[in-house]
């Protein structure tokens, strides 16, 4: 009897925090292993691009037309099933109030996240 209040507290430890653990580990790999060019993905940084071509253990990702970057395969941790999310990103990044803000050179005395 004594024993059963450790052994219940090894087996909650297991099934909420190893087993959702090794799941998610092997989803991932999945994820990783399956990767094809033409897939949307994203990046454990955040980063959105294409899948242009899978190598052995790296993969090239164009984050924008005609720019190619080379990264880890284990840096992509998901595929994106949605291109949209991706076409609402740039349409945020070139908005004409964006475009503003970066033509217009900032004073000395201006602090770095834009103008009050």
């Amino acid at each position: 009897m004594e024993l059963l209040p450790l052994v219940l507290i090894v087996v909650v430890f297991w099934l909420f925090i190893m087993r959702p653990q090794r799941n998610r580990a092997r989803e991932l790999a999945r994820v990783q292993g399956s990767l094809a060019p033409g897939q949307q993905v994203m990046t454990g940084a955040g980063l959105y691009a294409m899948v242009a071509a899978v190598e052995d253990d790296h993969v090239v990702l164009e984050v924008a037309p005609g720019v190619l970057s080379r990264y880890a395969r284990q840096a992509v941790v998901r595929v994106v099933d949605d291109p949209a999310v991706l076409d609402g990103a740039a349409d945020e990044a070139t908005t004409p109030e964006a475009a503003e803000d970066l033509t217009q050179p900032r004073r000395e005395d201006e602090p770095p996240g834009g103008r009050p």
